[in-house]
């Protein structure tokens, strides 16, 4: 017997996507910020800074088109949804931070090779400043509205502009210093570490998004407290096992064995049954669940015991 839950709450894709097209916004205005940062000083950290920025805009656009996708409801083609779009967009997201690093991996090169001083250096810093508070304020939010929302692409999104906010900071440090002590090869040295910044976050978005891609099991904390769940609202069954749970995007799939006693009947193993899937839901959120319910003889003993008294 095989109970297929329904997915859950419907979703919300209209707020999802306005986050996606405020964060296009803000990536545009921290690139114009920055852009003029580097015209006004022509500071080669501060060029890298904002070849780093142009990625967020293209993120941002990635972005908006995987969460259009991803909500599409399932078809003919995608009987299980399009949920996975988002992880190509962080995947796209990743690739392109990689070739950003290599880029300003170059202009730090040529900034040690031809070093040259500064011009203005304090309006950099404070232009550069404002696009750095900015991003602070966005990248918070979208890390929050992510997790809530369960959007890989909102959260990879977050943790990119994170990653400029620290970027920012050092480049502001650095860049205060300079016209203090006169120090020039500061400047390209700011780029070479503002380039392995970049290719850290992008390594782990582009680890986040292969795993989620690969189908990797919920960390060890989350597969407990479902495995409570069930144990706690299987009353009547008697064992659970070969559990089996992954996540994509936004929804969760969770496929299980439920041994009831021979006797049970039908009507009751249905009541059971939602009375798991209901628990899982609130536990999870949206989520596909399919059960295969098995009488005592298939019982592994290897999975949850249930030891409940047998409701019949």
């Amino acid at each position: 017997m095989m109970n297929a839950a329904p997915i859950g709450d419907a979703p919300k894709p209209d707020r999802k996507f306005a986050l996606a097209w405020a964060s296009f916004a803000v990536s545009i205005a921290a690139f114009g910020l920055k852009y003029a940062a580097w015209v006004n000083t022509g500071s080669v950290a501060l060029k890298a800074d904002a070849l780093e920025t142009i990625i967020n805009v293209v993120a941002a656009a990635a972005a908006l088109w995987a969460i259009r996708v991803a909500e599409r409801p399932a078809d003919d083609n995608h009987t299980y949804g399009h949920y996975k779009a988002e992880y190509l967009s962080a995947i796209v997201e990743s690739a392109l931070v990689l070739v950003t690093a290599y880029a300003i991996g170059k202009t730090a090169v040529e900034g040690f090779l031809r070093p040259h001083p500064e011009t203005a250096p304090w309006i950099g810093v404070g232009l550069n400043g404002v696009a750095t508070l900015l991003n602070l304020a966005w990248g918070l939010t979208l890390l929050r509205k992510g997790r809530a929302e369960r959007s890989p692409a909102l959260i990879a999104g977050g943790h990119h502009v994170i990653s400029d906010v620290w970027t920012g900071c050092g480049l502001i440090a650095g860049l205060s210093l300079i016209p203090l002590t006169g120090w020039v090869w500061l400047d390209p040295a700011l780029a070479a570490l503002v380039a392995l910044n970049v290719l850290r976050v992008g390594w782990e978005m582009l680890r986040q998004s292969v795993s989620g891609l690969m189908d990797e099991a919920p960390d060890s904390a989350t597969l407990t407290k479902l495995r409570e769940v069930i144990a706690e609202t299987a009353t009547g069954a008697l064992e659970a096992h070969d559990i089996r749970i992954r996540t994509v995007g936004a929804i969760t799939f969770i496929e299980f064995h439920l041994v009831v006693p021979g006797s049970m009947t039908v009507g009751v193993v249905h009541e059971i049954c939602d009375r798991i899937e209901a628990g899982l839901r609130r536990a999870i959120g949206r989520a596909l669940i399919n059960i295969h319910v098995e009488p005592e003889t298939k019982a592994k003993h290897t999975g949850i015991l249930l030891t409940s008294p047998p409701v019949v």
